[in-house]
């Protein structure tokens, strides 16, 4: 299993989103925790634009990047998902064989009508699930294990082969 950490300002956006959508593709074969530098609480917009894919984030939590580091968590990667100031911040967790860093724009710093800022998160959401959707591929490529379909077209080509 691979342990992948998102971290971004407060836990209540781009790292819920990155979180749920590696939760959502990676076959259960990735652990996957998000959280944050300041936990703030989980934002409205951000809540509606995952519903619209059919992914329900609203009974998360946030959480303290902190309390992973103090606990001992270790990951294989640690994404941050924010401004490069913030994540400069991160800790150092032991363990990680590659920090990764995705910038975004803030959703919680987005102004204007519902529509405008809804506008907004969709753009950042979507953004958020390619780059999630490429870090998988790119993963699936190193390791195909991973990938339950490219296990069993593996087999199927040996069995095939045979």
């Amino acid at each position: 299993m691979i342990r992948v950490l998102f971290v971004c300002s407060h836990n209540s956006a781009r790292s819920q989103m990155a979180e749920a959508f590696l939760e959502n593709i990676g076959n259960d074969k990735f652990e996957v925790d998000s959280a944050g530098l300041e936990p703030g609480t989980l934002n409205p917009f951000v809540v509606q634009a995952m519903q619209e894919l059919d992914i329900d984030i609203s009974a998360n939590k946030t959480t303290d990047v902190f309390d992973l580091f103090k606990a001992g968590r270790r990951y294989e990667f640690v994404v941050t998902v924010c401004d490069a100031d913030v994540a400069e911040r991160c800790p150092i967790f032991p363990g990680v064989n590659k920090r990764l860093h995705w910038s975004f724009d803030d959703p919680s710093k987005f102004s204007g009508t519902e529509d405008e800022i809804l506008i907004r998160v969709r753009r950042v959401r979507d953004e958020i699930r390619n780059c999630v959707t490429e870090f998988y591929n790119d993963l699936v490529q190193q390791h195909p294990e991973i990938d339950d379909s490219a296990d069993l077209l593996h087999r199927r080509k040996n069995t095939i082969d045979s």
